[in-house]
């Protein structure tokens, strides 16, 4: 069996995924213990570095693996997925912390305790590792100077798909700070959830060790600390704000975009706290290399440690997330009142609250129950506005503009992959916010079979799961159609 098998399919591999997935989950793999038997037949063998990083492997690429390198080698090819034995040559005690060993990728995974703090699940705490030691110091900050929102915790965070993996990332991090993940990036749209993750991550440590310093902030609150400490030369004060934290939780750092003295303060800052091992958890609207303006050793130390997006909920999600917060306001809501609003209601967890509060305040000034046809009267502002918006047409133009092709290239017999493709998102955003039916859509492009529509539809669907570009591209798309 040819020793490059390995090193040929993570080439494949990085030609058919998307450049986040590889450099995240194939790219640090360790090159694959190659061996053909005869009885087994061919087995690949990786070790991997946490149980975390395998399961997501397993669930989400493993497959697709099996399949190139079984393609390669033109025989059937098992593989196999291994934690990483510990290296003790790689182990190095510290004084304050349990002992780390770099995995590949520049990741450290903790020695050998599970964590079990922040509401880490015991078959995901495995990976993480010890927690960290509490150290003697002074007392922390005041709980009000932390900044953090009490009420977003882990338990009032409704768990989904969308936000899967960052969740499960958070609470590795809040189980275990410092260790693994650092820094955490996670990004997505407006209102999907970004800034209650980090709360609860800073609420689930300061639960487990309350003498921890975390702080919370908006990154317009930093950009307004590094004027205030430039106007007035104490740029002392700064340093000792931020770089003496046990977590900083930052949010929307795309606002650093353009602002030299701030990217620079906050290097600074983010060098001191990694080389302390405190943990910084940030978020943004776009993935680290998405980011413009922002200098680029500033971007690689934020792909440097995990970088995970959290998505548009998906029905089932919107459903449990309506039920849930309606429980909340001792208003408990019926199923299909709960499927009415989040069929209407996509964009975002903060649209459906908006829509959940029309509907319980409607019912409380009515004195009604809730049901469909009260919900219709509640939200019919909302509804009439997302009928009169979204229209096939409004779709196609608003598409090709960010596509950058002509409006008649939705209707014509045109099939290169630069004119099909945005075609394909075309027919998808028709299908998903509009009421027309596959054929009534498929008229509205160039006369088409349905046939040809469902197909566009479940393509985009299946990939907007996998790629995460391609479901940011969707995400703007939906924003920018319901205004």
């Amino acid at each position: 069996m040819s020793a490059d098998l390995w090193q040929r399919g993570c080439e494949r591999l990085a030609a058919e995924l998307p450049e986040q997935q590889f450099n995240t989950w194939i790219r640090p793999l360790p090159p694959a213990d190659v061996s053909d038997d005869g009885e087994d037949g061919v087995v690949a063998a990786v070790r991997v570095p946490n149980r975390f990083k395998l399961d997501w492997i397993r669930s989400q690429y493993a497959s697709r693996i099996e399949g190139v390198l079984t393609d390669l080698a033109g025989k059937p090819v098992r593989l196999e997925l291994m934690l990483a034995q510990r290296d003790a040559a790689l182990v190095r005690p510290t004084a304050d912390s349990a002992a780390t060993r770099v995995a590949p990728g520049g990741l450290a995974a903790g020695a050998n305790g599970a964590a079990t703090q922040g509401g880490v699940p015991a078959g995901a705490a495995a990976s993480v590792g010890a927690p960290a030691v509490a150290i003697s110091r002074p007392p922390a900050p005041a709980s009000s100077v932390h900044r953090l929102n009490t009420a977003l915790t882990f338990d009032t965070l409704v768990p989904g798909r969308a936000n899967q993996m960052a969740r499960t990332a958070a609470l590795h991090v809040a189980g275990a700070p410092g260790h693994m993940y650092n820094p955490l990036f996670i990004y997505g749209g407006v209102g999907l959830g970004k800034t209650h993750l980090i709360h609860a991550v800073g609420n689930a440590l300061l639960r487990d060790r309350p003498d921890a310093r975390v702080l919370y902030l908006h990154a317009e609150q930093f950009i307004s600390d590094v004027v205030k400490n430039y106007q007035r030369k104490t740029f002392d004060e700064l340093k000792a704000k931020y770089h003496s934290l046990d977590l900083l939780l930052i949010d929307d750092v795309q606002f650093f975009a353009g602002k030299e003295r701030t990217q620079e303060e906050f290097f600074n800052a983010f060098e001191a706290l990694v080389a302390k091992r405190s943990h910084i958890i940030m978020t943004s609207d776009t993935y680290p290399k998405g980011l413009v303006d922002i200098d680029e050793r500033l971007t690689s130390r934020f792909d440097a440690g995990l970088t995970v997006a959290i998505e548009p909920p998906e029905l089932e999600m919107r459903v449990a997330i309506l039920i849930k917060k309606a429980e909340a306001e001792a208003s408990p809501m019926p199923e299909d009142v709960a499927f009415f609003i989040a069929k209407n209601v996509r964009a975002n967890v903060r649209e459906l609250e908006g829509a959940l509060r029309k509907v319980l305040a409607y019912s409380r000034f009515s004195h009604k129950d809730i049901n469909i046809a009260l919900a219709r009267e509640a939200l019919k502002d909302l509804l009439s506005i997302q009928n009169r918006q979204v229209s096939v047409e409004n779709i196609q133009k608003t598409v090709a503009d960010f596509y950058k092709i002509k409006i008649a290239d939705m209707y014509s017999k045109k099939r290169p992959a630069s004119i099909a493709r945005p075609r394909q998102i075309a027919m998808y955003l028709a299908k998903e916010m509009t009421q027309k039916s596959l054929p009534e859509i498929g008229e509205l492009f160039g006369g088409r079979d349905h046939t040809t529509v469902l197909h566009a539809v479940r393509k985009i669907g299946g990939e907007r799961q996998k790629n995460t570009e391609l479901n940011q591209q969707l995400h703007v798309l939906e924003q920018t159609l319901k205004g």
